[in-house]
């Protein structure tokens, strides 16, 4: 995966001093790479069941539809709160210091569903085990979590080690 983590942009001190973040928008706008991301997302769930595609605000939208669309499901975005105009169910998590919380619509997803979870990066993992939580709320099953980006130096995942975890780029 060289290729694909050459068509990511690395913008040391930001947002902040001493964090380096990796920028995706180099990686979606090269045709070929973007491309060759969703082919290689969809390979690795392909042989899972998936009904489901799941897209964490915001930067996983750029990636969670088209998988979707490339698995033949449907998709569900899960925002931040305040944002959806429906019912919905919400789950708190923490951040480093304080917490957050994300949200569904209460009926995005049917209980049984296999629902496959995207975002861009994982770090923590605190994101992505909550929307896991979401998901599971409702009644889902997690057929897996894909990410374009690791960070392994963080401990993401560790905390979702009991789940189908799969990464393309590692950092």
């Amino acid at each position: 995966m060289d290729h694909l983590k050459q068509l990511i942009r690395e913008v040391p001190d930001f947002p902040k001093p001493g964090i380096n973040f990796y920028d995706i928008t180099t990686l979606l706008k090269d045709r070929d790479g973007f491309h060759e991301t969703i082919e290689l997302l969809k390979d690795h769930y392909a042989v899972k069941p998936v009904d489901v595609v799941v897209g964490i605000e915001a930067r996983g939208y750029f990636f969670a539809p088209a998988m979707a669309l490339a698995l033949g499901a449907g998709f569900v975005p899960v925002r931040k709160p305040g944002k959806l105009p429906y019912q919905h169910r919400s789950v708190e998590y923490a951040l480093e210091y304080g917490s957050d919380s994300l949200e569904i619509h209460a009926d995005a997803i049917n209980p049984g569903q296999n629902v496959l979870i995207i975002d861009d990066v994982l770090a923590t993992g605190g994101t992505a085990s909550a929307v896991a939580k979401l998901v599971e709320m409702l009644g889902g099953r997690v057929s897996g979590l894909g990410f374009v980006i690791e960070l392994s130096f963080l401990p993401g995942r560790e905390k979702l080690k009991n789940y189908d975890l799969f990464s393309l780029v590692k950092y």
